[in-house]
């Protein structure tokens, strides 16, 4: 089968604010109150724990290490997994995109770093996991994106084809992902890197799920 895989996190929902208070209740811990920004951090926030613990560090306290980030990542992680659609929501369209994506044949999946049984718990709270015939989170199979491994393993997982599927993303993550596998990607501009995601020269831009279609037969057919 023809097939469609999505990234989560800023591509098919916006859960930046979700994410940012799960690394401020770290900092809150730390005695450092909130340190991120919902809105002026949201780019480093789809970019993982680690990068938005990474940042705040770095505002409060000069000179951390590694240590002092994985020290806390469990803490942001149950944080995260405590209050994980308090602000989430799908972006416009995506639940109809995905719906007819598979009313025409086409198999979709979820390819994402967040850990996978947080990912299916957000799209279950979300109403749409049972749209999605594969879920491959970080480390699912021992590696992450941009390792190509887990996205081939999303792709057989909904029953598809590596030669006729392509990747939504938002991210250079998910670009060098594509890229790895040799396959398409399409970047969503809705994000907080907006058009900026033309730098990174994806084969196609998807300003609204209503094009996903279109760019779907372009890229696969």
């Amino acid at each position: 089968m023809k097939t469609v895989i999505f990234d989560l996190d800023g591509t098919l929902a916006d859960t930046s604010a979700d994410l940012i208070a799960s690394a401020n209740a770290c900092f809150r811990g730390l005695g450092y109150g909130d340190v991120l920004d919902p809105l002026g951090d949201a780019h480093t926030a789809f970019r993982g724990g680690k990068a938005m613990l990474s940042l705040g560090f770095s505002r409060v306290r000069p000179g951390f290490t590694e240590e002092d980030v994985m020290a806390q990542y469990p803490v942001l992680l149950e944080a995260y997994a405590q209050d994980i659609d308090t602000h989430t929501r799908l972006y416009e369209g995506a639940a109809e995109a995905v719906e007819a994506l598979r009313g025409a044949g086409y198999a979709v999946g979820v390819c994402t770093n967040k850990p996978e049984d947080l990912a299916d718990r957000l799209l279950t709270r979300l109403g749409v996991r049972d749209l999605f015939g594969s879920m491959i989170g970080a480390k699912t199979v021992g590696v992450s994106k941009p390792d190509p491994k887990p996205y081939l393993a999303a792709v057989e997982e909904a029953g598809g084809i590596l030669a006729q599927s392509f990747l939504v993303g938002d991210t250079e993550t998910d670009r060098n992902t594509a890229r790895a596998a040799g396959v398409p990607c399409a970047l969503v501009t809705f994000g907080p890197d907006g058009d900026g995601v033309a730098g990174l020269v994806p084969e196609a831009l998807l300003s609204h799920y209503n094009e996903l279609m279109q760019i779907t037969k372009e890229l696969i057919g």
